[in-house]
Order: structure tokens, then C-alpha cells, then sequence
């Protein structure tokens, strides 16, 4: 007891203090304790939900990423062939146009030879006749003083025949 004096410590009020001490600590445990774990309890239980959600949506968001990927790799594969369609069907649109226009520039061609040649042929016949009344007049003019009329007649339709054979 001698070292109790020493330091100044009373049995009486030391006992005090510890029973104090224990019902304030019981008070706290029951009151404020256990509901202060029970929020960080459901705090954690939150905090965990909202982890395994987050990871859940990331999870989601990659394989988002990855079909965005392949949706994107697709239609750039689509427009590659349909550019690549577009100028086949361009190539053979153009190799059918100049093919259809050779084909227009012949039948305009011949049918400007077969004008020609009806042309030249009509001429023809116009000149042959430009040819027969020209020689008849020259006839008729050589003949007028040498032979009669009828002989004159005669004579200018046998050099016609002649000259239309």
C-alpha cells in the first residue's frame, strides 16, 4: 500500500473509475457500438455491391469495345467491296458504252456509205441523162442541115439507146 500512497492512487475512487469506466463502456457498446458496425456493415456491403457492379459494367463496356471492334472491321469490309463492286460494275458499264458506241459509230457509217452510194448512183443517172439530151441536142444541131426530120428522130433514138446501153 505503501507504493499506492506514493503515486496518490485511492483504492475507493480507483474502484469508482473502473466501474464508471465499464458502464460507460457498456453504454457505448450497446448503443453506439453496434450500430456504428452495422452502418459500416451495410456501408461495406454497399461499397461491395457497388464494386461488383462496376466491374460487371466493365466487363460489359469490354465486350462492348469488342463488338464495336468487329461491327466496325465489318463494314469497313463492306464498303471495300462494295467500292470494289461499284468500279467493276463502272469498268463493264464503260466497256458495254464503248462497245455499244462503236457499234452506233459502224451503223452510222454505213448507213452514210449506203447514202453515198445511192447518192452517186442517183448522180449517176442524172448525169447520164444530162449526157443523153446533151448529145441529142448536138445531134439535132450536126443533123439539122444534112438529114430530114423524121430521119433526124430516127437517128437521135438510136444513139440514145446506145447510149443508155
Amino acid at each position: 500500500m505503501g507504493i499506492l500512497k506514493t503515486f496518490g492512487l485511492n483504492p475507493v475512487l480507483f474502484g469508482a473509475q473502473i466501474v464508471n469506466f465499464l458502464i460507460i463502456f457498456f453504454i457505448l457498446k450497446k448503443f453506439l457500438y453496434k450500430p456504428i458496425l452495422e452502418i459500416l456493415k451495410k456501408r461495406q456491403a454497399t461499397i461491395g455491391e457497388s464494386l461488383k457492379q462496376a466491374e460487371e459494367t466493365r466487363l460489359k463496356l469490354e465486350k462492348v469495345v469488342i463488338e464495336e471492334k468487329n461491327i466496325l472491321k465489318n463494314a469497313q469490309l463492306q464498303s471495300k467491296k462494295i467500292i470494289e463492286d461499284a468500279r467493276t460494275e463502272s469498268m463493264e458499264i464503260s466497256r458495254q458504252m464503248n462497245a455499244e458506241a462503236a457499234k452506233q459509230s459502224e451503223k452510222i457509217l454505213a448507213g452514210a456509205r449506203e447514202q453515198i452510194v445511192r447518192d452517186s448512183a442517183e448522180a449517176e443517172k442524172r448525169l447520164a441523162v444530162s449526157t443523153s439530151k446533151l448529145a441529142a441536142d448536138f445531134l439535132k444541131k450536126a443533123l439539122k442541115d444534112i438529114v430530114t426530120t423524121k430521119n433526124q428522130e430516127e437517128i437521135i433514138s438510136g444513139a440514145l439507146k446506145k447510149i443508155k446501153k
